[in-house]
């Protein structure tokens, strides 16, 4: 393990979405209004004629999520999802230092790249040491001595009576294998060093391309102006299912009426939302909004286009 490392963890209120394809009837308090629907549909046309990726979009590796990726369901504690997200790891075997080729297999093909060694993958992955916790048991399962802690929660601190250890994750084994990968080339499978965690249900991949074999995502070209009022920005994918998509809009404490938007063409599409704004005094607070848009068509490899920013949206972080 290596350096030390604070971890701040900052609430977000997520509230379940209404679905809806694209900008219907203005016949309910869930459906946006024609002005905004109409604003919307013309400034995703905008966006979608301004998306002009470079030859790597096609023909290179440009993976539209994290490098670090669960395999399945881990099975959680609140204690090994803070570890996972600090990246708090110990090793109980060697990792190779060895590196190696692989083969990405994309939709449309496949390319043979350069990868990191496990050890370097681990370097990675591995952030340092948790964070002291004051009258904490030593090893899981035992009680805290004294009684009762306090830890810290949304709103202050709270006294907990079942508490468990502030302790790293620990690898016990490591494999290289592959991992499904949402890249602009559509869905790939991509080696990956596979880490065999104890605490863990299944395993821990970090994506094993090398870095100079990684294409980035092109600078987004924003259309001119601002973004119509009514109208909000899409932050990230939270999940992508055939024609299904799950986007995180970005919207005020107090908006209501919050409502998916979609803009679609063979080779691009574009997504938002439309909001109805408080009249009254708000706390400002971005919240991260989940929604559901269906598709005409499955999405396959097209981008999906923020229509504030023209941004091509990653896979938030699992």
């Amino acid at each position: 393990m290596r350096r030390p490392t604070l971890l701040l963890v900052l609430p977000l209120l997520l509230v379940a979405g209404c679905a809806q394809t694209g900008a219907g009837p203005a016949d309910g308090p869930n459906n946006p209004t024609p002005h905004r629907a109409e604003a919307f549909d013309q400034r995703a046309a905008r966006v979608a004629e301004a998306w002009q990726p470079g030859p790597d979009w096609r023909t290179g590796y440009v993976p539209l999520e994290g490098p670090t990726v669960l395999t399945g369901d881990p099975r959680f504690t609140p204690d090994t999802e803070a570890a996972f997200r600090a990246g708090w790891y110990r090793t109980q075997v060697p990792i190779p230092p060895t590196r190696v080729g692989g083969e990405i297999r994309f939709p449309d093909g496949r390319l043979t790249l350069p990868l990191v060694s496990a050890a370097e993958a681990y370097q990675e992955l591995d952030q340092g040491d948790p964070l002291p916790c004051p009258g904490r048991p030593k090893r899981p399962g035992l009680p805290t001595p004294g009684g009762p802690t306090v830890e810290p929660g949304p709103d202050g601190w709270a006294t907990s009576t079942a508490q468990t250890a502030c302790l790293p994750l620990t690898v016990t084994g490591v494999t290289l294998g592959t991992v499904p990968v949402r890249t602009s080339r559509g869905e790939a499978q991509v080696p990956a060093w596979l880490f065999t965690v104890e605490e863990l249900a299944t395993p821990v991949a970090r994506l094993a391309v090398a870095p100079t074999a990684v294409s980035r995502v092109p600078e987004p070209t924003a259309p001119a102006g601002p973004l119509p009022d009514g109208l909000v920005s899409a932050q990230d994918l939270a999940a992508v299912d055939g024609a299904r998509l799950t986007v995180r809009l970005g919207v005020g404490a107090c908006d209501t009426a919050i409502t998916p938007l979609v803009w679609e063409r063979p080779d691009v599409v574009v997504v938002g939302g439309s909001v109805t704004r408080s009249t009254g005094e708000c706390i400002a607070l971005l919240k991260m909004e989940p929604v559901t848009v269906t598709l005409a068509a499955p999405l396959g490899a097209r981008p999906v286009l923020d229509v504030s920013t023209g941004a091509a949206l990653s896979i938030a972080s699992r």
